[in-house]
């Protein structure tokens, strides 16, 4: 829903909280969940989906007219699309998904060949003078990634991404951009990575890539690169790198990065001390990196939350503890357990309604949270984050 005319500046949530991998499952949580929101927070007024389409749901909907169905479903229930979640490639609940939901990764064709059917799927339901988003892996996860080809191949099909987003503008005028999310672990996680790419890697060799491939001058290529990719700037993983919010959006935007989206989001945390009573988030199916900042500022990271590896912490004493693990927005913490949801402060919310702006609440780990967490229906749960945000934001 819109938020603001001046500067413009829309709110939804992404729809990766309820489970479901065919367009089928996808379209009834719209029906079965999504309308329970609007109907709570903006009854009489256009409501914006974030949708999530892994590869089999975005190879159903762009079959046949299921799309221009879809597009007049939208209209006739007074809702909008704005983006969409091309982060997980395959299933997404209820099952294993760990390191997994980085595959395929920007090396691969598959995962190129995946993002455009999604701008297909945008740009057939992207709204007039809204600009749209793909949200999507950052790269690769760290660890797989070991040489320049890596990069560069990863570089290419980024560019290729993007020369067919210049093509869906030329061809029906609606913007679409590309938003890389850092996450923690992965091949692009913190600000000053995100920086480096771009500048030494998109901006350069993938604007020259771009130019060979499209016949645009350097000059243009570097242009349609600044100008349909960017970064999802998640307020959850930005927390856990222990970096300034405002600090972190300020760098990109000095450095000419756009940010096509901002998921606002949080994790959990705790001190060593208290750190064991993170034990009910343990589970089988999301991977939840681990950030421990040191008394001295030192952060060290961990692949995941284990039960082991919290008695170890506990037994170090020393440091706040931050997991991955996205909580509600509002939820402050409870016996000795803490949210980053503190980090969203006046200020934040101040600048981000002072550019353009798509904002996405973001809590997909609703399935998995404590039992004492989610013991309402899902609906009531993203109605209170809604009026979080609008109570930060003064609506």
């Amino acid at each position: 829903m819109k938020i603001s005319s001046r500067p413009t500046v829309h709110l939804t949530y992404c729809l990766n909280i309820h489970p479901g991998e065919t367009w089928q499952e996808n379209f009834q949580a719209i029906k079965d969940k999504a309308l329970a929101v609007r109907r709570s927070v903006c009854p009489d007024k256009p409501f914006g989906l974030g949708l999530r389409l892994g590869n089999d749901a975005v190879g159903s909907i762009l079959k046949n007219d299921v799309l221009s169905s879809f597009k007049s479903y939208l209209a006739a229930n007074n809702l909008y699309a704005f983006t969409i979640n091309g982060f997980p490639y395959g299933s997404f609940h209820g099952t294993r998904v760990k390191e997994t939901v980085y595959k395929p990764d920007w090396r691969t064709r598959e995962r190129l060949e995946y993002t455009v059917r999604l701008v297909d799927v945008m740009a057939g339901i992207l709204p007039e003078n809204i600009t749209g988003s793909i949200s999507t892996v950052p790269g690769s996860y760290k660890k797989w990634i070991r040489s320049q080809q890596d990069v560069d191949g990863m570089v290419r099909n980024i560019a290729e991404c993007t020369w067919y987003l210049e093509q869906i503008y030329r061809k029906c005028g609606k913007t679409v951009c590309l938003a890389l999310e850092p996450e923690p672990d992965c091949f692009i996680e913190k600000t000053d990575e995100a920086v480096k790419f771009f500048n030494e890697h998109l901006f350069r060799s993938g604007a020259e890539y771009l130019a060979g491939v499209s016949g645009l001058s350097r000059t243009a290529a570097e242009e349609c690169m600044r100008r349909y990719v960017g970064i999802c700037f998640d307020t959850c993983h930005i927390a856990l790198q222990f970096e300034d919010m405002e600090t972190s959006l300020d760098t990109l935007v000095r450095n000419g990065i756009r940010i096509p989206k901002v998921q606002l989001s949080s994790a959990v945390s705790a001190t060593a001390g208290q750190c064991r009573k993170m034990a009910r988030f343990v589970d089988p199916v999301y991977l939840h990196q681990v950030k421990v900042r040191s008394r001295s500022g030192v952060v060290t990271s961990y692949d995941d939350l284990t039960i082991d590896l919290l008695d170890n912490l506990s037994a170090s004493g020393d440091g706040e503890i931050r997991a991955h693990f996205h909580v509600p927005l509002y939820f402050t913490g409870d016996d000795g357990l803490g949210s980053t949801s503190c980090l969203l402060t006046a200020g934040f919310f101040k600048k981000l309604l002072g550019m353009e702006n798509y904002l996405e609440i973001e809590t997909y780990t609703y399935g998995v949270l404590p039992e004492e967490l989610r013991a309402r229906d899902v609906s009531l749960s993203i109605t209170d984050e809604f009026k979080w945000v609008l109570g930060k934001i003064g609506l």
